[in-house]
């Protein structure tokens, strides 16, 4: 007897679920009817229903929300369907297009990368993505999505303004034509030549969807919705300046430190450029000059030559660590010359190779007082040197604006003087670039890993020195490089490491003047073979700055450093071209 109610219990619920199966499988397919005659009020009607139903009900609750505007209900509806059905690319695919029609682009872009993880193969969500960062102005991550797609294909390559350079010079920078498909690598490769010019401070690519006209040149493209015009748009420089007020600017920038840097540039067309640095400092006295040319007329080959003449006055009371020897007014005079050739095979990487001849002479020295430890520092010498140097892309993720780029030089060569000899020399360098922004500069953040060795003898002026000086480049900004105006202040020596950080807010931006601040901290240690030089400890910097971005090129860059170990700060001002 209790078997049998077992059984007849069976069966009813048996029964009943059978019936709720049916009247799902109605419902669903009275939704899929409703949707696809496009009757969204009624197909958003069937597919309400219990929280635990098909997630079925939720994609086409969602997609018929969606058509009658109601996009935060949309968004329920798919959130929903997603947590029953995680790895389905349907859901994040349609939470992308919500986010989208909200203008909600970070989390479009967020879901369309969800989307892809789970099918990579989905046309329409690479594409979308790609969309997106061309919205955003963002045309290397455009492509990299693009390109798979044998997108964006090009139906006209235009310049505007229209420069004076030479038109093959800059054809031979601009490496992407119509009909080609324009790359990744052809974008990187035109913005690293056209740097390489040196006539255009600032250049932009710019892609549009082509205009459909009846009277297109190139066959093929009328009413193509997957054709785009490319446009450089190319602020030149020529000679002076193109005005009066930014050839005054860009020469006396350096007036405040008793420097001027006279320029010529785009002689003859070709991309010629003259640059020089004239300072009549009593305690550093410096005239450099700099020629510079494509090669054959091609932008990815350029020949420099550089000549640079110094008489300087240093103090060497704080950093030389040698008993008795007062050196707080060494005579520094060097001459160098030489020649340099660049080459740009592509936007990820270039070479150079060069050599180089230089005189040094020292006074007010007295080499037998001295130990003989440090006596090649003050040789009197003549040198020869070849150096071979390339730069390197390691690491570009366009989506988020994060670079990496790693260079390095090899030195080697020989001073012809007793006591001295041959010497070698390497750097290396790391530098991570973010903007955390989808667009613009704002909240720029740098980070930079240095280091470097010199093997065998060196004369004074050729060691490695970590402070804010002009003439230096591996910068500790809370440690001078000067005292009362003579070099020598910074920790000197053959081996270092440095690290460099810092991050800018932009605070105005009105075109032709931009101001940044923000916070920086350096930190490294320097040292010698000899022991007489270096820093002795791990020195720590922390301070903050401000850059003031003016016209084309020129940015006042006003530091303030604080020297963590010995308690010391230092404002220093100077001007970045």
């Amino acid at each position: 007897m209790i078997l049998a109610l077992l059984l007849a219990a069976c069966c009813a619920v048996s029964a009943s679920a059978s019936s709720q199966s049916d009247s799902e499988a109605q419902r669903l397919a009275s939704a899929h009817s409703a949707l696809d005659s496009q009757r969204w009020e009624e197909a958003a009607r069937f597919a309400a229903g219990p929280p635990q139903q098909s997630a079925e009900f939720d994609l086409i609750a969602g997609l018929a929300l969606a058509r009658l505007d109601r996009w935060d209900q949309a968004r329920f509806a798919f959130s929903s369907g997603r947590r029953k059905l995680p790895r389905d690319a349907r859901f994040p695919m349609e939470l992308a297009g919500v986010a989208y029609k909200q203008k909600r682009f970070a989390i479009a872009k967020r879901e369309l990368h969800s989307a892809l993880a789970l099918d990579p193969a989905d046309h329409y969500a690479r594409d979308f993505l790609a969309t997106i960062y061309f919205l955003e102005g963002n045309l290397e991550a455009a492509l990299k999505y693009w390109n798979p797609l044998d997108k964006p294909r090009l139906k006209s390559v235009s310049v505007a303004p229209l420069p004076r350079v030479n038109a093959d010079l800059l054809n031979s920078a601009i490496n992407f034509h119509a009909p080609q498909i324009l790359t990744s690598e052809a974008l990187l490769a035109a913005n690293a030549r056209l740097d390489a010019l040196g006539v255009f401070p600032r250049h932009r690519i710019e892609v549009a969807p082509a205009a459909n006209s009846n009277t297109g040149s190139t066959a093929g493209f009328n009413n193509d919705p997957d054709a785009y015009d490319a446009t450089l748009h190319l602020l030149e420089k020529n000679a002076f300046g193109d005005s009066w007020l930014e050839s005054l600017v860009s020469t006396f920038s350096g007036l405040p430190y008793s420097t001027v840097y006279p320029e010529f540039l785009n002689a003859g067309r070709r991309a010629i450029n003259f640059t020089s640095l004239a300072r009549w400092d009593s305690q550093k006295r410096r005239f450099a000059l700099t020629a510079a040319s494509p090669l054959f007329g091609n932008a990815s080959q350029h020949l420099e030559l550089f000549f640079d003449a110094r008489n300087e006055n240093w103090n060497l009371s704080q950093t030389l660590f040698v008993p008795g020897a007062a050196l707080f007014d060494l005579n520094v005079r060097t001459v160098t010359g030489g020649a340099r050739l660049k080459f740009i095979p592509g936007g990820r990487w270039s070479w150079s190779a060069g050599i180089e001849a230089a005189v040094h002479s020292f006074r007010n020295v007295s080499l037998p007082s001295l130990p003989v430890s440090a006596q090649p520092f003050f040789t009197d010498s003549n040198s020869l040197a070849v150096s071979l140097a390339a730069e390197r892309s390691l690491l570009r993720i366009p989506e988020h604006r994060f670079t990496l780029d790693a260079s390095a030089e090899l030195r080697a060569g020989r001073n012809f003087a007793a006591g001295l000899g041959g010497f070698g020399a390497a750097r290396a360098s790391l530098l991570a670039h973010w903007f955390p922004k989808a667009a613009g500069d704002n909240y720029e953040t740098r980070l930079q890993l240095r280091t470097g060795a010199i093997a065998g003898p060196s004369t004074i002026d050729e060691l490695f020195q970590l402070g804010a000086e002009r003439d230096n480049d591996l910068w500790l900004r809370g440690h001078t490089g000067t005292s009362a105006g003579r070099k020598g202040a910074a920790p000197l020596g053959r081996r270092y490491l440095l690290a460099n950080f810092e991050f800018d807010k932009t605070f105005f931006n009105a075109g032709f003047l931009k101001i940044k601040l923000g916070p920086l901290l350096d930190t490294g240690s320097i040292a010698d073979s000899s022991a007489l030089l270096g820093s002795r400890q791990w020195l720590v910097d922390v301070g903050a700055q401000c850059k003031i971005q003016v016209l084309t090129g020129i940015t006042i860059l006003l530091s303030y450093g604080h020297d963590l170990r010995a308690g010391h700060s230092l404002f220093y001002p100077t001007v970045l071209r």
